[in-house]
């Protein structure tokens, strides 16, 4: 098997997360990292074994010995990062939220098509024990038809109109952070919703703190979201059948709960633990399709990320949310 360079683009917290779960594929190579300060870059490439390191994206887009580039800058500078990325023929794993809306996610896929270079979102979920064992448990029949979803994702996040997460400019609002969660828990499992409705509640910079989601099919099932920076609300999501219930959760470690609760019959208990807080799934599926010469990933393919975002720009119409940097659609 061929072993990538990786290059990593900004030296944050995220990066660094997704750094130590890469240690642990032996076909990865943490060859370079990319900050727009050349001493953050410095200061992250020693801390995590990093041979080379640079004072801007543009720099680390154009290293030629760069194989794949996984960015974590904030929302609203994804579209920017990856085209520019995509135009030096570099593989891209950009973070969720993909981008701001459906037509920036629309315009990244057109552009990775006209290079031929592959592209992924970077969703964390469809690669997880606890998401594909409940999947498979449904696909089973083991709680009957599902009827409907309840999922929600809160904690309390100290307000500070500077910090990404209530920045407008910068994308913020739970909605694009950890709402994106519980609305790709519909989609996965049940599909894309007929109706959807949305209220939402917001701080002093404009960007919401809190959103309520109910999504409604033409099947007659119904979900409902939760997103908050306000509420310690944990992150749990029931699937409600006719014959009993799937419940999953997780802590912020990563760490995995699921239960099946069929009715008449002991709840059977289940958990898991995956390394590299379960980062590293994703770095292998990326890999492992450049290895097969695919453009894009069977688990998470364009199609997808695009329901998902056309999903999220149909919520925040209802919500009233508006993003200062958002394209034409």
């Amino acid at each position: 098997m061929k072993k990538y360079k990786w290059g990593i683009l900004t030296a944050g917290k995220m990066s660094a997360k997704f750094v130590r779960a890469l240690k642990l594929l032996h076909n990865a190579e943490l060859y370079a990292v990319g900050a727009r300060d050349i001493s953050r870059a410095k200061l992250f490439a020693g801390e995590h074994g990093i041979k080379k390191y640079y004072g801007s994206y543009e720099e680390l887009a154009a290293d030629t010995d760069v194989d794949i580039i996984y960015i974590a800058s904030p929302h609203a500078s994804h579209f920017e990062h990856t085209m520019l990325c995509l135009k030096n023929r570099k593989a891209v794993l950009c973070e969720k939220a993909f981008a701001l809306d459906t037509a920036e996610a629309a315009a990244m896929i057109e552009e990775a098509h006209r290079q031929n270079v592959f592209l992924m979102d970077a969703l964390w979920p469809p690669f997880q024990p606890v998401y594909r064992q409940t999947k498979d448990l449904l696909l089973k029949g083991e709680i009957g038809r599902l009827i409907h979803i309840d999922a929600r994702f809160g904690f309390q996040a100290p307000y500070d109109a500077a910090d990404r997460k209530f920045n407008l400019m910068l994308g913020g609002g739970s909605l694009l952070d950890i709402g994106i969660y519980p609305v790709n828990d519909i989609l996965y499992f049940m599909g894309t919703p007929d109706s959807v409705t949305a209220k939402a509640t917001f701080a002093g910079s404009g960007a919401e703190h809190s959103i309520n989601i109910i999504f409604g099919f033409n099947s007659g099932q119904t979900a409902s979201v939760f997103s908050s920076f306000r509420v310690s609300a944990g992150i749990e999501c029931t699937l409600y059948g006719e014959n009993g219930n799937l419940v999953f959760s997780r802590g912020r470690d990563m760490s995995q709960r699921l239960t099946l609760a069929v009715n008449g019959k002991k709840p059977e208990e289940h958990s898991f633990i995956p390394e590299g807080m379960g980062y590293h799934y994703e770095a292998a599926e990326v890999m492992r399709c450049l290895d097969e010469g695919k453009t894009e990933s069977p688990a998470v393919p364009h199609s997808y990320s695009l329901a998902l975002m056309n999903i999220l720009d149909r919520v925040r119409s209802e919500a009233g949310i508006v993003f200062p940097k958002q394209r034409p659609s």
